[in-house]
């Protein structure tokens, strides 16, 4: 790529976050632990839907040390609202393990990340590019709308695989921390007017939330955590409509870990 048009792409990124860039908690942290809890929070969630719950859990939980210590309901009832709550547990274990095993502090190294509970590769590189200031190369929805939007014009069905080395090219080396936050509000400006998104191999529609298998473990756990432990029958009446996706969704939390059966009755861990 010449120098003048990497330079006018920068140019336009920065520009807009100058001026338009979003304002967020974790943004104005470096401490390991908030960007990991932002980034486990950031998965599969809005931003904007984060924000409500991100204050609550650092408040509750502030640190490594403090997360480690709690039990798995404690940490459930403060996640509610989030979904897709095997990601809290993750962060519980992730906790533990970090004291255990680091002096309660979060490794930098990939390879460490990567064999922490529920951290994969995406969220192993955004760690180390926002809470450590390493140039990796990053790419979520809103940064391939941007390399999509930029340099894939008129494409369809473009591979991720094809958008990184141009990641990797355009990378800011010395501010990663800042150049990935101005790609990201950068994508969001372009996704209000035309989601290229939709273009991308890896583009998939989101699923309806209602009437689906996940809002009834939504239900299912939430009904545990305000009354206590229940019977399956007890539990059914404390949730109107249960029907087979109900029973369905019983049997992929207590898969999960996230409820437990002991002598017929039924309850998150403690």
């Amino acid at each position: 790529m010449e120098s003048t048009c990497l330079d006018e792409f920068r140019t336009r990124v920065y520009s807009h976050y100058y001026v338009h860039g979003r304002d967020f908690p974790w943004r104005h942290s470096t401490d390991p632990y908030h960007i990991l809890v932002s980034e486990v929070m950031l998965q599969q969630t809005r931003a904007a839907h984060v924000l409500k719950h991100y204050h609550q859990f650092v408040y509750c939980f502030p640190d490594f040390q403090a997360l480690s210590l709690a039990g798995p309901i404690d940490v459930l009832r403060v996640w509610q609202g989030l979904g897709y709550n095997r990601r809290a547990i993750a962060l519980l274990k992730t906790a533990r393990n970090v004291c255990a095993h680091f002096n309660g502090c979060l490794p930098h190294e990939k390879e460490k990340l990567l064999a922490l509970p529920g951290i994969g590769s995406y969220t192993a590189a955004a760690i180390r590019a926002f809470a450590f200031d390493q140039p990796e190369v990053l790419i979520e929805t809103n940064i391939r709308t941007v390399f999509l939007h930029e340099f894939f014009s008129g494409r369809e069905r473009v591979r991720d695989r094809e958008i990184l080395p141009v990641i990797e090219t355009t990378l800011d080396r010395e501010h990663p921390r800042q150049w990935y936050h101005a790609l990201m509000d950068y994508g969001v400006k372009l996704k209000e007017e035309d989601n290229a998104t939709r273009r991308s191999a890896q583009y998939r529609p989101q699923s309806r939330f209602r009437g689906s298998r996940r809002e009834a473990r939504g239900a299912i756990l939430r009904a545990l955590l305000q009354t206590g432990p229940l019977s399956t029958a007890a539990l059914a009446s404390e949730i109107s409509g249960w029907d087979v996706r109900f029973d369905d969704a019983l049997v992929t939390l207590q898969r999960d870990g996230l409820v437990m059966e002991r002598d017929s009755v039924l309850s998150v861990p403690t």
